[in-house]
């Protein structure tokens, strides 16, 4: 059994080494947010016609959110959600659209899931840090009150090469949230790793990158708990409504 194990770990290892040589190098500049804005108008459309209550927990960021859509109510219950992932965004769009995509709800709360595109585009760990912050900034000059929960980076298959950047991305998002009490660091990362501290393969699709249920699962156990016992008693006061 041993044997079997340590084959297997070798050949994990190699497929992550392979991984590496496979990568071209990275730009580190951020692309033009504009590329989503059909995707921010089709949200903008959504609200006319189905106004999303104020005073949700409003859940953002990229496609670890957008594949969550259709389970957050569910995962997070009883908490009450508005699902507004956009899939392949960065902590620098989450940032540009806000006046769009946050401010309107009036959130009482942001889940919020960027930075792995950032890292995986070559963007500094200290340049994501700065975006974040300033996302803080540009949340909190209108929502004072707004509590935000940032979600840290996963490990992955697909980005291990990158894995250093993204500890440091995370070690920093925890500081960040330790000098503010109105920011959570959630730790989904260190569960997502084997006792070898490697990407478990079993939370992760086939391409390598995204989650499958299993992986969410994790994510729901880690997540849930910690919102509910922070947002529940807040989810039925006078000031929810759905204006």
């Amino acid at each position: 059994m041993f044997i079997a194990r340590t084959l297997c770990l070798a050949i994990v290892s190699a497929l992550f080494i392979g991984n590496i040589s496979a990568q071209e190098k990275l730009p580190g500049v951020y692309p033009n947010p504009d590329r989503f804005e059909m995707q921010i108008a089709e949200f903008e459309e959504s609200d006319k016609t189905s106004p999303p209550p104020t005073g949700a927990v409003l859940c953002y960021g990229s496609s670890s959110i957008r594949y969550w859509h259709k389970d957050l109510a569910e995962d997070l219950a009883p908490l009450t959600v508005i699902p507004r992932g956009f899939g392949g965004s960065n902590m620098n769009d989450a940032l540009h659209f806000a006046d769009r995509a946050v401010l309107p709800y009036k959130p009482r709360a942001i889940l919020l899931y960027e930075g792995d595109n950032d890292i995986g585009a070559g963007v500094s760990p200290e340049e994501v840090i700065d975006t974040f912050r300033k996302f803080v900034t540009k949340v909190h000059s209108t929502l004072p009150d707004t509590r935000i929960y940032i979600i840290a980076i996963k490990p992955s298959i697909l980005r291990w090469r990158l894995w250093p950047q993204i500890q440091k991305t995370n070690e920093l998002f925890a500081a960040e949230c330790n000098k503010n009490d109105k920011l959570t660091y959630i730790d989904i990362a260190t569960p997502m790793l084997t006792p070898e501290g490697l990407p478990r393969p079993e939370l992760l699709c086939m391409d390598r990158l995204h989650m499958n249920r299993q992986g969410y699962e994790l994510w729901r156990d880690i997540v849930q708990q910690i919102l509910v016992k922070n947002e529940g008693q807040y989810e039925n006061a006078k000031s929810f409504d759905s204006e």
